[in-house]
């Protein structure tokens, strides 16, 4: 049985959760994280003493870091549409997943943070400029890629690396603040929708 610790609406247990979806693997779930069971918590704590989620058991193999996790789906069950065999491809595939847990995600983070984990009343929040301003930046990167390379991070073919990429996106357009045009990012979200699984874990209302 494949387990997923983590809360729901965690950025790194949805890539897990879509990627899971993608690939068809029957699993269940349990909540653990910030305002659920604290994984300081024992119980937690014989699974993974790093104090995260998500964190995956695969029969007993337990798995953590959302990335590798997405990796490791793909590989055990042959995707290689979602994660080609050929070196170089997935050295491009890796490093788009790198820039965004890093700097497109590190870009993102202290917005979301100041608009809803430490804001009273989320709609009312003002997002800091200064962060507003460098995930801009990072985003309009992004849309100078998928205008010169499009639909996707890769081209023509989905692939792992629009995953982690696709979360901070829908977080980029969920959240209520005031956004420069980015044509070619506004359609990768829409492409992104057409995926049953992105609807459900991204594209769902949740930031």
């Amino acid at each position: 049985m494949f387990k997923v610790y983590g809360r729901a609406n965690s950025i790194n247990v949805r890539k897990v959760l879509w990627m899971l979806d993608e690939v068809a693997q029957p699993y269940s779930r349990e909540d653990w994280g910030r305002g659920y069971r604290p994984t300081s918590e024992a119980e937690f704590v014989k699974v993974s003493n790093f104090g995260v989620v998500p964190v995956v058991s695969d029969d007993g193999f337990i798995l953590r870091e959302s990335q590798t996790i997405v990796r490791y789906l793909a590989n055990k069950h042959a995707r290689h549409d979602l994660y080609p065999a050929d070196l170089k491809t997935r050295a491009l595939i890796e490093a788009w997943m790198d820039w965004a847990a890093i700097d497109l995600y590190g870009a993102a983070r202290p917005v979301f943070h100041a608009m809803i984990v430490n804001a009273p009343d989320p709609m009312k929040a003002i997002a800091p400029a200064d962060g507003v301003a460098a995930w801009a930046v990072q985003m309009r990167r992004l849309d100078s890629q998928l205008a010169h390379s499009g639909p996707f991070l890769l081209g023509s073919q989905f692939t792992i690396a629009d995953i982690p990429t696709g979360m901070v996106v829908n977080r980029w357009f969920t959240l209520p603040f005031e956004k420069p045009a980015l044509p070619a990012v506004s359609a990768y979200y829409d492409r992104l929708a057409e995926r049953p699984a992105f609807r459900t874990h991204g594209r769902n209302g949740t930031p």
